[in-house]
């Protein structure tokens, strides 16, 4: 019998958040070796990027790399007028961040650093489970399928799309929806898969 996605959501965050504080940094650590040399990141002027929670893969050392290149970097924020949407603000090193109702952190929202998700060149995607397919699940909440949902009524290839994940949170098949996104590319702790 297959798991309905809340259980297998449940029991993949939870396989994540039993990682070791050095096994997470280990993981990330690999994670980012592996994307920093690629010229898709090097040569992405407009980044989006997540700040890690829950056990998350945590994307800060390509976001420092980033930063440290003069690239245009950017953190989802919870849009405030418009429920169950995002925005994606410009971050610069030191900005503060605040926590939104879900108690992950974005940062403060000034009308002059927001673009819109179709302006972005690469955008590196949590997760809570992945196939080999590149189908992504999210947290149920769907709001990377809702922002990039314009990639398949228009038939863009960009942004790019990366999910980063730990290798534990591979499933075999994941049965997707028409509205679920997919990924152009899965980077996790030992191995990067493509479809």
């Amino acid at each position: 019998m297959k798991p309905n996605s809340r259980s297998l959501r449940q029991g993949l965050r939870q396989a994540r958040r039993a990682l070791t504080p050095q096994q997470q940094l280990l993981a990330s650590t690999r994670v980012y070796h592996s994307i920093n040399t690629g010229l898709e990141f090097r040569r992405a002027k407009r980044i989006a990027f997540y700040v890690a929670g829950d056990g998350e893969i945590d994307p800060s050392l390509l976001l420092a790399a980033a930063l440290e290149r003069g690239q245009h970097c950017f953190l989802p924020c919870l849009h405030p007028f418009r429920p169950n949407r995002m925005l994606f603000v410009r971050y610069r090193l030191g900005d503060p961040l605040v926590r939104h109702r879900w108690g992950m952190w974005q940062p403060l929202m000034r009308s002059q650093t927001i673009l819109s998700a179709r302006a972005l060149d690469l955008v590196f995607v949590p997760l809570v489970g992945f196939d080999k397919d590149c189908n992504r699940l999210g947290m149920g909440k769907g709001f990377y399928d809702r922002g990039f949902a314009f990639r398949a009524r228009s038939g863009r290839q960009r942004p790019q799309l990366i999910g980063l994940a730990h290798e534990c949170q591979r499933v075999e098949k994941l049965e997707n929806k028409p509205w679920d996104v997919s990924m152009d590319k899965i980077v996790s702790d030992y191995e990067t898969y493509q479809p």
